[in-house]
């Protein structure tokens, strides 16, 4: 009797605590150790490594992180890679396999994790986009074929380890990259935010400080810069991911292959050539996201005159400042219409609007010769000085100093 009843105890103390017998708070902070390492391994490996190339990565964390993505998510390398790529080429489209555009954002915050799912049984995809992905003996015979299998063994190891809550801890760990990254980064990521870059499909950036999600919260920086293994652009972002590729960089363990381009000015150039045609073209972004301030700019100049309008009413000028920062080739017609309106009462923010056209079409021109885009660059510098507005004549200085 006393035997049994010793044996009862302890098989009821084992199921309250497990073998590691931690307290409430260190149970959480293992859960947030735990579920950040995965998040890390999908956005160093998965991501900017197998996706984008950013990077490359010694074998030894390339290997440990394929593991542990194995044992908490069941994560096949194949299937994201080739999913992943797939979004960028069809971003925003029909195609894209988890767009809030085409799909709708409840669609896709809720049910991101189906929609990856759907899209991994298209041999399709996996064939055009999947390549460079690991091949070797462990891929074809343990990851692949048995990616249940990890995330099986790691709920045994969680109730062994802390007894019936392991459970919930598990449960957290299987949600943790289907809510994050399918649903919050693809479909909040499309969906809200802030755009630092005019770049052609709705990526935002969630937040200025990517940690919670290792740096995918700056999902309009990395839309803009795809290739790029940092995620932050601005002094005031922060990009977790990119604080640990440092570290294994000077560990010698990864090697970083390209981040997006930072412009050098030359204060002293007076005359556009083409170091400046060539720094203009490959910063382009910055270029029009500073050309998107010198019209806000501008329009600030201008509101005074335009609340004198009558017709003008307040929130037709808050909407169209906000248009006039927006890519004129993604406007509506009833949007372009708008503009037209607006127009008429200031011939200022006409001419910032035609301009900024102009400066787009310059790296658009595929067919024109490096001295003709030149001389198109210098013309629309001599003019944009010409203009005597202000805001327009600054950003015209500022461009002739790429270098």
């Amino acid at each position: 009797m006393n035997l049994s009843s010793n044996t009862l105890y302890a098989v009821l103390d084992f199921l309250n605590t497990g073998v590691a017998n931690l307290s409430g708070w260190q149970l959480v902070v293992y859960t947030l150790v735990v579920t950040h390492i995965t998040i890390a391994s999908v956005t160093i490996f998965l991501h900017r490594h197998q996706a984008h190339r950013a990077l490359d990565l010694h074998p030894a964390p390339s290997h440990f992180f394929r593991f542990w993505l194995w044992l908490t998510t069941g994560q096949v390398t194949k299937e994201w890679a080739a999913i992943h790529r797939k979004h960028h080429a069809k971003c925003e489209t029909e195609e894209d396999p988890h767009s809030p555009v085409t799909r709708g954002i409840g669609k896709v915050l809720l049910e991101g994790a189906e929609l990856y799912r759907t899209e991994s049984k298209n041999q399709e995809t996996l064939d055009k986009y999947g390549h460079g992905t690991p091949d070797d003996w462990l891929e074809r015979h343990v990851y692949t074929p048995y990616s249940a299998a990890g995330v099986s063994a790691l709920l045994v190891i969680n109730v062994i380890l802390f007894g019936v809550i392991g459970l919930t801890i598990w449960a957290i760990q299987m949600i943790w990259i289907p809510f994050w990254a399918a649903g919050v980064v693809n479909g909040l990521g499309h969906f809200w935010g802030y755009r630092n870059y005019d770049c052609n499909d709705a990526a935002t950036n969630l937040v200025p400080w990517g940690i919670l999600i290792g740096g995918e919260e700056l999902h309009n920086n990395h839309h803009t810069f795809a290739t790029s293994a940092k995620l932050s652009n601005k002094w005031y972002e922060f990009d977790i991911g990119w604080c640990y590729i440092r570290m294994l960089e000077m560990a010698g363990l990864a090697k970083v292959k390209k981040v997006a381009p930072k412009p050098k000015l030359a204060k002293d150039k007076l005359v556009a050539d083409f170091d400046t045609l060539q720094a203009v073209i490959a910063n382009r972004y910055d270029v029009m996201a500073k050309y998107a301030q010198s019209v806000k700019s501008a329009f600030r100049e201008e509101l005074e005159h335009l609340k004198h309008k009558a017709e003008l009413e307040t929130r037709f000028l808050k909407s169209s400042r906000k248009l006039m920062q927006r890519e004129p080739a993604k406007l509506e017609s009833s949007q372009q219409q708008q503009l037209v309106e607006l127009f008429q009462h200031s011939k200022v923010l006409e001419t910032m609007h035609h301009m900024r056209v102009e400066l787009g079409a310059i790296w658009e021109r595929s067919h024109s010769t490096r001295d003709q885009l030149l001389q198109q660059l210098q013309d629309w510098c001599a003019r944009a000085e010409a203009s005597g507005i202000k805001s327009l004549q600054d950003f015209s200085m500022r461009l002739r100093s790429y270098a």
